[in-house]
């Protein structure tokens, strides 16, 4: 109603009873508590016309082969930017001045074109110190949602942040460098985990695919680890479990990177908040508020979680920072130098994702070797959805693509036009 949505409200917003329109004791009825509301459980409901594929694979997310309408958009947009997510993520707020960009827009027609009917919310294109391309959703698409302070969330662009982060806790010494073994950390000890190099959890090549495979059966073994705290994993999962390590190789998978930022959580210790203003405050310098996840109350346990959600020249100002890092040769400059150095083969099955992220390498929590840019060092972030931040290290070119859907079909964008050329041609 504040909001200045009105219209997307049933009968203008008045209060209906939720439980009549259920069936009395079915599934919905009972999952509502209907039997303790004998008056009605009265609350506002949309007029949006929702049509979802496959509703128990939908609760999340868009299924991927969906091919969903305006208002299907709409509730999702509002379920990932803007419905309460106070139980699972925290607030850190900016203090200092953030960093300005400037800007010497150009038109791009057939962006433009393409984000009236595709799923992307918001294009940024920044080359030599400028923003070139600032384009949000038509108002007639999403647009009348979005604007410079709306947060996308993303947990694939989470992982990339969290290792950009690591960098940092090893140039501040608490963490003596990639090849460090993690074998000082009780809470993994009785697992395949326990001694492994820390560049093996960056490359997602731990050994872990007989327990967790989220291209071939999802991650059913570990259960619903992203809503737990590594010690219940542990224990559910791997302690007294005599799990083995299998061969090394790429094993895409959202449980490791929880791995990586609980560990540097431990090894900074009571420090934390001081360092992650360090890094977010003082050198990216944000804008706005970021917002990152936890499972938890129990921080002993293990309850931090890599997802993110950030506004769209938050993430520029991230991406800036991990290229003038590069640049400079800082400390954190000659660890992302070492994990590109470090990457290694996917040989992967990304068939979900768009096909210029489908790339020949994985280092350091980044996408590396993008198809027909062998020459170029680019630094790339990929998520659900869509979703890219790529990042040309040496050539100071940085694409930032939110997008809420994408599939090879209706919502396929345009890669080469979009994501290729920027980079290839300038």
């Amino acid at each position: 109603m504040k909001n200045g949505h009105s219209q997307y409200l049933k009968d203008g917003g008045a209060k209906v009873d939720i439980c009549a329109t259920f069936k009395k004791n079915s599934d919905a009825w009972l999952n509502e508590e209907c039997g303790n509301y004998p008056k009605g459980k009265m609350i506002t409901m949309n007029n949006l016309k929702i049509k979802l594929a496959n509703k128990a694979l939908s609760a999340t997310n868009i299924t991927y082969h969906a091919n969903p309408n305006r208002d299907t958009l709409i509730y999702y947009l509002w379920k990932y930017s803007y419905r309460d997510r106070g139980s699972h993520l925290k607030e850190f707020k900016p203090t200092n001045s953030s960093y300005d960009f400037k800007f010497n827009l150009i038109e791009d027609e057939y962006l433009k074109k393409q984000m009236k009917t595709k799923g992307i919310l918001s294009y940024l294109y920044y080359q030599d110190g400028e923003v070139l391309i600032d384009e949000l959703s038509p108002k007639e698409r999403l647009g009348e949602f979005l604007n410079n302070e709306t947060k996308f969330y993303s947990m694939s662009m989470g992982k990339s942040v969290t290792a950009y982060l690591l960098g940092h806790a090893i140039c501040d010494g608490y963490i003596d460098g990639v090849d460090a073994r993690v074998n000082d950390w009780p809470i993994i000890k009785d697992s395949l985990y326990h001694d492994q190099k820390l560049i093996n959890f960056l490359n997602m090549n731990t050994g872990d695919q007989k327990y967790i495979d989220e291209f071939d059966d999802g991650t059913s073994k570990l259960g619903a680890y992203e809503d737990r705290d590594i010690e219940t994993t542990m224990r559910l999962h791997f302690r007294n479990k005599n799990t083995k390590k299998s061969k090394e190789r790429y094993n895409y998978n959202g449980f490791v990177t929880q791995l990586i930022l609980n560990y540097m959580k431990f090894k900074v210790g009571e420090d934390y908040d001081k360092f992650y203003s360090k890094v977010f405050n003082d050198k990216i310098k944000i804008k706005n508020s970021i917002r990152y996840g936890y499972t938890s109350f129990k921080e002993h346990f293990g309850n931090g979680h890599p997802n993110i959600m950030a506004t769209r020249f938050d993430y520029l100002r991230i991406a800036k920072a991990i290229m003038d890092d590069y640049q400079n040769d800082t400390c954190v400059g000659k660890y992302l130098k070492e994990i590109y150095k470090r990457r290694i083969p996917k040989g992967s099955k990304e068939k979900e994702k768009p096909l210029f992220n489908r790339t020949k390498s994985y280092g350091g929590q980044f996408h590396m070797d993008f198809p027909g840019l062998k020459d170029q060092i680019i630094f790339g972030m990929g998520g659900y959805g869509g979703n890219m931040i790529l990042i040309d290290v040496e050539n100071s070119r940085i694409l930032i693509v939110n997008s809420l859907h994408y599939n090879n079909k209706q919502y396929k964008y345009n890669h080469k036009k979009l994501l290729h050329d920027p980079f290839k041609n300038g």
